[in-house]
């Protein structure tokens, strides 16, 4: 965990300043200014499935369950899917609705708009609460490296990569990573769940 605090801290380029909350200190506002460790002072684009443009934050105010993937993965990548289709179907249901889960291409070239769309379509994924994002090398091996995911290209289409599930709070901050295929996930079920029933 010190390791990924260490390395939000080097990538974070800059603290963006927030309206003033309108909501009460007891609860978590969309409008709460968020701390150095946030991912969300990266300012990287990413386009998601529908050919969207968006920053990481804008995704402020969600509690976010994220994983790094490729398409056309057909060893752990299917099992990491599964596995994020297992979390979401445990949310309960009053705090799903503040809950963004969230596949990111460690295969950008290969992964369009286009194909991640057709991706979330077979898989059943291509609705809310689902989002598939891709971006450049850069901004993909920048994020990885907060993530503490490891991937490498072994061949020219595949990739040998780290299997991580990771939560962060609404404030874009890492509170929790799940790591392996296939593991129990009651912990990180739960740590979803109380972070996303706090918001109001």
């Amino acid at each position: 965990m010190k390791k990924i605090i260490t390395a939000i801290l080097i990538l974070s380029l800059g603290f963006y300043g927030c309206k003033d909350a309108k909501e009460s200190a007891e609860t978590i506002s969309k409008e709460k200014k968020i701390s150095d460790l946030s991912i969300y002072n990266l300012p990287s684009e990413w386009a998601n499935q529908d050919g969207k443009n968006i920053e990481l934050k804008d995704l402020k105010g969600n509690v976010l369950v994220m994983v790094m993937i490729y398409t056309t993965c057909k060893a752990a990548c299917p099992r990491l899917v599964a596995d994020m289709r297992d979390i979401e179907s445990k949310l309960n249901e009053n705090s799903k609705k503040n809950v963004k889960l969230i596949l990111i291409s460690i295969d950008p070239e290969t992964d369009t708009p286009k194909k991640l769309k057709a991706f979330s379509i077979a898989n059943k994924m291509e609705n809310d609460p689902w989002i598939f994002l891709r971006s450049t090398e850069e901004n993909t091996r920048e994020f990885a490296a907060v993530l503490a995911v490891n991937y490498k290209k072994i061949s020219p289409m595949d990739f040998s990569h780290s299997n991580i599930i990771s939560i962060f709070n609404p404030e874009g901050e890492l509170i929790y990573q799940q790591e392996g295929l296939g593991v129990n996930n009651n912990d990180t079920v739960n740590r979803i769940n109380l972070e996303a029933e706090k918001i109001k």
